[in-house]
């Protein structure tokens, strides 16, 4: 296994370990307290645990090599996977915010609520522990899912924090109503949460363009080869922690198939120089040579080797 996907892999398992703990604990603090806070806060922590163990299958698929009928590769098992997520969080969103709407028409109080808050500080505590481990793999991967998966634990600590903050008005200050208010805003969070991940996961799965900057990094780096003559037709997309990229670059008529072959590996080097994990794949035409169905040049280099042209 290699160390993207074995990082991936552990952050996964810890993620999983770290929801069966809190379920169970939320579910003894549930029973004891009857709040609609710490019941949604309850049905969060069950949700990330199923989302916590379809992210860990994600992953694993995802992980797998490239074979006859995935040539490339099965990186969108993440995206996949991020979306069925959404769509539990979602859920879980509704069933919270119809309980504490219930409430908010038929109050009832609170019980044991330093048994809710004693939960809700462990919870905090092991749960920021996840959540930058889960941000260093991110960011040493690029994961998708983990990403997501990251997103949850997240808004745990902002649910536990309002946990905390329903039952100390609830029981201490005696303002009723509170908890099923807390409930409330619990919900509408989740569901704003889930809109902006699946929004994430759509745009990897209908292989949306990298962002400009990136781009504009990929052609300067391609169009910085001495004999390139001009760049084009770069098409970018993600697909789990795999980049692709492909182009046409503009070499002198004259060239060489070997000489024009050799520019190609060399600007190739260039571009990996940027995205070391990319599939990048370069197609070589003679310069001044554009297709019916091609967009036009992208990038011509200014006679002066260190100064560039981007042209939209």
């Amino acid at each position: 296994m290699s160390e993207p996907a074995d990082l991936r892999h552990r952050a996964a398992m810890a993620s999983v370990g770290l929801a069966i703990l809190l379920t169970g604990a939320k579910v003894a603090a549930t029973i004891a307290t009857g709040s609609v806070a710490m019941l949604g806060s309850l049905a969060d922590s069950a949700l990330d645990l199923l989302a916590s163990l379809i992210t860990l299958l994600a992953v694993h698929i995802a992980s797998t090599p490239a074979d006859d009928n995935h040539r490339f590769g099965h990186g969108k098992a993440e995206a996949i996977a991020a979306l069925v997520q959404t769509g539990i969080i979602l859920t879980s969103a509704v069933g919270i915010g119809w309980r504490a709407v219930v409430r908010l028409l038929n109050p009832e109080p609170v019980s044991a609520p330093l048994v809710g808050v004693g939960v809700s500080v462990f919870a905090i505590a092991a749960t920021l522990a996840l959540v930058l481990y889960q941000r260093s793999v991110v960011r040493r991967t690029g994961s998708i899912a983990i990403g997501t998966d990251m997103l949850h634990y997240q808004s745990d600590l902002l649910l536990n924090t309002s946990v905390i903050a329903a039952l100390g008005l609830e029981a201490g200050l005696g303002l009723t109503g509170a908890d099923a208010a807390f409930g409330v805003f619990i919900a509408l969070y989740l569901a704003w949460g889930a809109i902006s991940s699946a929004r994430h996961a759509v745009d990897m799965l209908m292989d949306k363009e990298w962002q400009p900057e990136r781009r504009a990094l990929v052609l300067q780096l391609a169009g910085s080869h001495p004999e390139v003559r001009g760049v084009h037709e770069l098409r970018t997309r993600s697909s789990g922690i795999d980049d692709f990229i492909q182009f046409h670059i503009w070499v002198h008529p004259g060239m060489t198939l070997e000489a024009a072959h050799r520019v190609a590996d060399e600007v190739e080097a260039r571009v990996r120089e940027g995205f070391p994990r990319a599939d990048i794949l370069i197609h070589v035409d003679p310069e001044g040579h554009v297709e019916e169905n091609e967009r036009g040049m992208e990038f011509i280099p200014d006679p002066a080797p260190d100064q560039k042209d981007l042209r939209p």
